[in-house]
């Protein structure tokens, strides 16, 4: 039997895809697994142990990606897989997933797209308080032979093995930095693509320097995305001017790190501190301590998806109208959800989460 899993774009949506993974590859032993993916998210199923092919494709436009897309079509027809599962629901993957022509096609009832497969899952409209990995599971309860068996994290959590060639590499680069074994790292991301999803930077100012002051042992480094880089930097600077001069190397110059080197990072460190993004669902494939910042998006719908026993804490604004919402706009015009969450909480709950660790 064939199976080909179809999930494109976010990062993080990638990531909540691979408890799928382990759970087809338990009860379909035998199965060949396959995974199409964008190039952007790649690196969280490279290295999968329950993938037997990965299908790695790009992000093109116009006409270009008509060519693209035609082309992969034939690729996947020829492969005659027995289950397709679009975990997206997309125009492109709803297409990609019709064109295999596979006997069982599972995927979402969406408006003007359910013909398009053989078996569709309700998933009702808004944001309801589910989280995204029980969500797609409902996508397996489709498929024939499928036994009765519910999401548990402590069981199926999210997965991405850390490259051993990577971990050798950064932990080289972090004894150049400064930063030895017996130091305390902690990672914070600092920046998100989404306005709606980005903390205020004097509140990561104000974290950082609160977290370096409290253990001499302690040392911070600082990841952002691409668009954010600017404003990482002005988070550094203004960090260790709080800091003072005697501090200021507590704050790591570490450089530019891609998504392998930032799961070997959050390996070796000993608390991870960022937003509702890629970087943060990455980090739940640890079992590093997590403190998740959450603004407009709850956590019960995207909080880290592993071993409830492992430390993570959530935090976030309660008790407001207009949370959840869907990021398109804000009605107050503040981001209330995050320009009101105080750092002393967030500190707080990082605390919290390094004493469990200890």
């Amino acid at each position: 039997m064939k199976i080909l899993l179809i999930r494109l774009r976010l990062i993080g949506d990638v990531v909540f895809t691979t408890p799928l993974l382990r759970a087809l590859d338990r009860a379909f032993p035998n199965a060949h697994l396959a995974y199409l993916v964008e190039r952007e998210a790649a690196a969280v199923v490279a290295r999968n142990p329950h993938i037997d092919e990965l299908i790695v494709v790009t992000r093109s436009r116009g006409w270009r990606r008509i060519a693209d897309d035609v082309r992969l079509a034939r690729r996947l027809r020829a492969a005659r897989f027995d289950i397709v599962l679009d975990l997206h629901g997309g125009p492109r993957s709803s297409w990609l997933a019709r064109a295999t022509g596979a006997p069982q096609r599972v995927g979402y009832d969406v408006e003007g797209r359910s013909w398009l497969y053989t078996r569709t899952v309700y998933r009702p409209p808004g944001l309801h308080p589910r989280h995204s990995v029980a969500n797609q599971w409902d996508l397996l309860d489709a498929i024939d032979g499928w036994p009765e068996v519910e999401p548990d994290p402590s069981r199926d959590p999210v997965e991405m093995p850390v490259d051993p060639f990577v971990a050798r590499r950064i932990s080289q680069r972090l004894r150049d930095a400064g930063v030895e074994p017996h130091h305390a790292l902690i990672l914070v991301h600092v920046s998100a693509g989404n306005p709606f999803r980005r903390w205020p930077e004097p509140a990561f100012v104000r974290l950082i320097a609160a977290l370096a002051v409290a253990d001499p042992l302690r040392r911070i480094l600082l990841s952002s995305g691409p668009s954010d880089r600017v404003a990482a930097m002005r988070i550094a600077s203004a960090a260790r001017a709080e800091l003072g001069s005697d501090r200021a190397d507590r704050l790591v110059e570490f450089g530019e790190f891609d998504l392998a080197e930032l799961r070997a990072l959050v390996e070796r460190s000993s608390l991870f501190v960022g937003g509702d993004t890629g970087p943060l669902h990455i980090a739940a494939t640890s079992r590093t301590p997590i403190v998740a910042i959450f603004g407009p998006t709850l956590a019960a719908r995207s909080a880290p998806w592993r071993d409830p026993r492992l430390p993570s804490e959530s935090v976030a604004v309660e008790g407001l109208a207009c949370r959840p919402c869907d990021q398109r706009v804000c009605l107050p015009g503040d981001f209330r959800c995050l320009t009101t969450l105080s750092a002393e909480k967030v500190i707080t709950a990082a605390e919290r989460a390094l004493r469990r660790s200890a």
